[in-house]
């Protein structure tokens, strides 16, 4: 039996729906799904009640210890000033959640939801967009990629890039940005990760960003 969890935060408009990339691994066969919520009341937190488990799966909040797979995917992106307007308390939470969350995990695999957003060598690849206190914390987060998956032989750890996905975050995100909606369907991209994620190895994916496709892009 897998133990995976999914990191949940719902007082902010996730990267990728909570109950979307819980789905394909808990309707497989002998899979105990964590999703780590902070608020069990929300709608969201609630949804997760309704998945389909598959055979010998099963869906819990609490009372386990390790874990086979650990998808680091709370997030937030709340504003897109530009780097003379940013304040400081904002790149401040933005690091705290994006960031510092997530170095708050590790385990044997351990995928962080990264984003073109903190993009450095593809610059021509980083949307052209106003971005100083989101795309700041992603870039922060590439380092930590790399480094938690070089200090252990043991841990397979790697940025997973979901895409900009048709979430409320990803849609709220490009209409900001004078487009009806985010260019990636949130099918596509929970099942490419899921993908991604049940064939990781060290060897393959270790300290590398990867596109939910499987395609390994630069930093």
């Amino acid at each position: 039996m897998d133990i995976i969890i999914v990191n949940v935060q719902v007082d902010v408009l996730p990267l990728v729906n909570p109950a979307a990339l819980a789905t394909d691994p808990l309707g497989a066969r002998g899979q105990t799904v964590i999703a780590a919520v902070r608020e069990p009341g929300h709608s969201t937190s609630r949804a997760l009640a309704d998945l389909t488990q598959g055979p010998g799966s099963t869906l819990i909040t609490h009372g386990i210890d390790p874990l086979d797979l650990v998808v680091a995917n709370a997030g937030i992106s709340k504003q897109w000033p530009s780097v003379r307007e940013v304040k400081r308390a904002d790149i401040q939470e933005h690091v705290d959640v994006n960031v510092l969350g997530v170095v708050s995990l590790a385990k044997p695999i351990f995928a962080s939801v990264g984003s073109s957003a903190g993009s450095l060598g593809r610059v021509l690849q980083q949307p052209p967009v106003p971005n100083a206190s989101y795309g700041a914390s992603k870039s922060m987060l590439n380092w930590y990629g790399v480094r938690i998956n070089a200090e252990d032989e043991w841990l397979t750890a790697f940025i997973l890039d979901p895409g900009w996905v048709q979430t409320d975050m990803g849609n709220r995100g490009a209409r900001a940005w004078g487009m009806v909606e985010a260019p990636v369907q949130l099918d596509g991209s929970t099942d490419g990760m899921f993908k991604v994620l049940t064939t990781a190895t060290k060897e393959a994916f270790g300290g590398r960003l990867v596109l939910y496709t499987g395609e390994i892009r630069e930093w």
